[in-house]
């Protein structure tokens, strides 16, 4: 049996909106500037601040590639490929071409120095994303905004 709304009370889809806001705004002042920038360009859906979090984590990677491959192996790894999402606008896909690892390099670098370069990378930015959501949590566990569900 369902309660009746109370006047001024939110529930629902409304609750969770809300919920989402204060999450939101909490993480982004609570976490560092590092950590924030490396979940929005890693989980934002949002493609303005995903793009400027982006832009902003390519300088903050430390790599012997040069700029033009430290800038696709970022871009790839912010948004990775997607099986059959060639037609789905809802989330941002590249073209192809983006994802093939030859046309990052005009060196004409060997095979296994860009699959180390782009290995390198990623494991920079995971190891950023993994930092931000140890902290983000920590946070939220001790503030009690997430309920946990133990099975």
């Amino acid at each position: 049996m369902q309660c009746a709304k109370q006047k001024g009370e939110v529930v629902g889809k409304e609750a969770a909106f809300l919920q989402d806001c204060r999450v939101f705004g909490r993480l982004h002042r609570a976490l560092t500037p590092a950590h924030w920038r490396a979940l929005v360009a890693k989980y934002s859906t949002h493609q303005e601040r995903k793009h400027g979090a982006i832009l902003e984590l390519l300088n903050s990677v430390k790599t012997p590639a040069p700029k033009r491959f430290r800038e696709c192996a970022v871009l790839t790894w912010a948004i990775p490929q997607v099986a059959g999402a060639e037609g789905k606008r809802s989330a941002a896909v590249l073209p192809a071409a983006w994802y093939d690892i030859t046309n990052w390099d005009n060196d004409g670098k060997p095979e296994s120095t860009r699959y180390r370069w782009r290995s390198g990378i990623r494991k920079t930015l995971d190891d950023q994303v993994n930092e931000a959501l140890t902290a983000a949590q920590e946070l939220l566990d001790a503030e009690g905004l997430i309920e946990s569900c133990v099975a």
